[in-house]
């Protein structure tokens, strides 16, 4: 790979969110260039920032310089790439709002709804196909490329592409470990950068085994800042304000998780509150509230999405400065380790390879890796805790069923998956009701929705 002429295939480049993080981190690092190529079923937005990159990359004061291309076809994109990426909303919306608020109608409430519970596993059966697509699509045009996975659900996406294409070179970036780590920074007031965590688990239900700071324990003054938080809860310095925001939260299902399991959790509480069973967190809105987060709504990412649309428009006709402010975020630092060399330790999503040990080799993990010139490297994490490891190794079935029947049609899998969800209380009649207008408001995605109602017909 040649540093100053790369070549980045960016599916679901008309992206109004994440794109432009990545468009941020690419300006400021000098030591890589070349060609992101742009690829989005919706072509407008696609060329939106196409525009909005190259004006980005022709100011003075960028020293990352870039050139952004829209492609017509997916094939365009992928071929010769040196990275992909896989950034992309399965769906509209609209499906998103009944994944989210149909089970409402139930008396199921779910704060994100995107990886797992009703939601998650409905939206998972959308994002397989999509995902079956892609990988034979990077198989047959750029097979040695890293392909690196943003969409929810995070395993399901990258547990997909190594179904498909087992010799892959994919790995899932989520940034929820992250803001742990900005939180156990504060709680010894040291800069994250001194800080090593051993991270295991699964996308969203991730947790820490191991902290320290040049070789002193955090877990002991971790555990002296919970007891003294636990009943009032933290707001972390910077991040979005509980209950103003829908994002914000007061870190409580975090501390209740370590006084419960004795380890550190570290994925947002949004996340971590939907893997639990519904009575600890989410027996309603007004006792997820009692915790310290919101459930969130799809009215307000539809709302959201006008504004963003509104400063794309804003961009382009020079009515606002683009903003370079850090993004938090690892891929690009990740990319030029990846090309150029160097040693980067971080938590990625991968195949278990051994790096977690006692779970089924190929299930989508989340773990430490250590990355080096064009080299990823999964570091051992060891056993998963006996408190923690029923819960891990539920999730990691649950998600093993929802791939294996969106993959082959039998949705009855995923049924399966569904009754046994933690958030699922109901008895197997309003399940079973659920799961139906859960499907049908969301068939024009599911290839084998058809043949399937087809055949529960038969007598």
């Amino acid at each position: 790979m040649d540093a100053k002429n790369l070549k980045i295939a960016y599916v679901g480049g008309g992206s109004r969110a994440w794109a432009h993080r990545l468009m941020t981190d690419l300006a400021k690092e000098p030591c890589l260039s070349g060609v992101v190529k742009l690829y989005d079923i919706d072509k407008e937005a696609a060329l939106v920032n196409q525009t909005i990159g190259n004006n980005l990359s022709q100011r003075e004061d960028i020293v990352g310089k870039w050139q952004y291309t829209v492609c017509d076809d997916i094939e365009d994109a992928l071929t010769g790439a040196d990275f992909v990426i896989l950034s992309i909303l399965p769906a509209t919306f609209d499906e998103m709002q009944s994944d989210v608020h149909t089970p409402e109608e139930f008396g199921i409430y779910q704060s994100v709804g995107d990886t797992t519970g009703p939601g998650g596993i409905v939206r998972a059966l959308r994002v397989v196909p999509m995902y079956e697509h892609f990988a034979k699509k990077i198989e047959k045009c750029c097979p040695d490329a890293w392909v690196i996975n943003y969409t929810n659900p995070m395993a399901v996406c990258v547990r997909t592409l190594y179904r498909v294409f087992p010799a892959i070179k994919a790995y899932g970036c989520c940034h929820e470990v992250f803001h742990t780590q900005d939180l156990l920074a504060e709680v010894i007031e040291r800069d994250k950068s001194q800080i090593y965590t051993n991270v295991i688990g699964v996308n969203h239900f991730t947790f820490i085994t191991q902290a320290t700071c040049d070789g002193y324990d955090i877990l002991p003054a971790y555990k002296r800042f919970v007891e003294k938080n636990y009943i009032s809860g933290y707001q972390r310095k910077g991040n979005e304000p509980f209950p103003e925001s829908y994002f914000g939260s007061l870190n409580k299902v975090k501390f209740d998780l370590f006084r419960r399991f004795g380890i550190i959790a570290a994925a947002g509480d949004r996340h971590l509150a939907e893997f639990c069973p519904k009575n600890w967190y989410l027996k309603s809105e007004a006792h997820a509230n009692s915790w310290g987060f919101n459930l969130t709504p799809v009215s307000y990412r539809k709302d959201d999405l006008l504004k963003r649309k509104q400063k794309c428009q804003d961009l382009l006709s020079g009515r606002i400065p683009f903003d370079l402010s850090e993004t938090g975020e690892e891929g690009v630092k990740q990319i030029k380790t990846l090309v150029l060399g160097g040693e980067m330790v971080t938590n990625v999503n991968l195949p278990n390879n051994g790096q977690i040990d006692g779970i089924k080799q190929g299930l989508i993990v989340e773990s430490n890796v250590k990355i080096t010139k064009n080299n990823m490297q999964p570091v051992y994490a060891g056993v998963i805790p006996a408190s923690i490891k029923p819960h891990i190794e539920k999730a990691l079935s649950m998600q093993e069923l929802v791939v294996e029947a969106a993959l082959s049609g039998d949705y009855e899998l995923a049924f399966i998956a569904f009754c046994n969800d933690n958030l699922n209380d109901l008895s197997l009649q309003d399940s079973r009701k659920l799961f139906d207008k859960m499907l049908y408001n969301t068939r024009a995605y599911l290839p084998h929705y058809d043949d399937y109602i087809a055949k529960r017909r038969l007598p």
